[in-house]
């Protein structure tokens, strides 16, 4: 794992459920790319976890990551283990609910154990210039399945 990539990401949804998108930048050795997509049903929890999950799916072999989301529900769930916990348990949480996105949270997982990725926590709409532009992406995806 000698390259380290920078991905941010973020989702946006109109209602929840409704009209979906998410934004994603990879950086790595001064080079760019973004990435975009949505659903025309979806959520915003979902729509943040395609984000990094795209990222990650872009990425040709293990690489050190360094990831950026204003998704408190991403970031947590990997940091403080529930994701793992879930799947453990077959899904259902401590308070004995179906764990939400267990598609997503199965596809992420699997991708933690290729990469080393480190989670960060940003604010959101606080004008960071990733954020916001990962934002923009997401909304334009959104608006774009809302005419759908």
């Amino acid at each position: 794992m000698d390259k380290t990539v920078y991905i941010f990401s973020d989702g946006a949804c109109s209602g929840n459920p409704g009209p979906g998108g998410y934004g994603v930048i990879l950086r790595c050795d001064g080079r760019e790319k973004e990435l975009s997509g949505g659903e025309p049903h979806t959520t915003n929890n979902r729509m943040e976890l395609m984000g990094v999950i795209t990222g990650l799916e872009a990425l040709k072999y293990p690489c050190k990551v360094i990831l950026q989301t204003d998704s408190k529900y991403v970031v947590d769930s990997v940091t403080k283990g529930w994701a793992k916990s879930w799947k453990k348990n077959n899904w259902i949480k401590s308070d004995k609910k179906p764990a939400l996105n267990s598609d997503l949270w199965d596809r992420l997982l699997k991708l933690l154990e290729i990469h080393d990725v480190t989670f960060n926590w940003i604010k959101g709409h606080a004008g960071h210039e990733e954020n916001e532009r990962c934002d923009r992406l997401a909304v334009m995806m959104r608006d774009e399945f809302a005419r759908i």
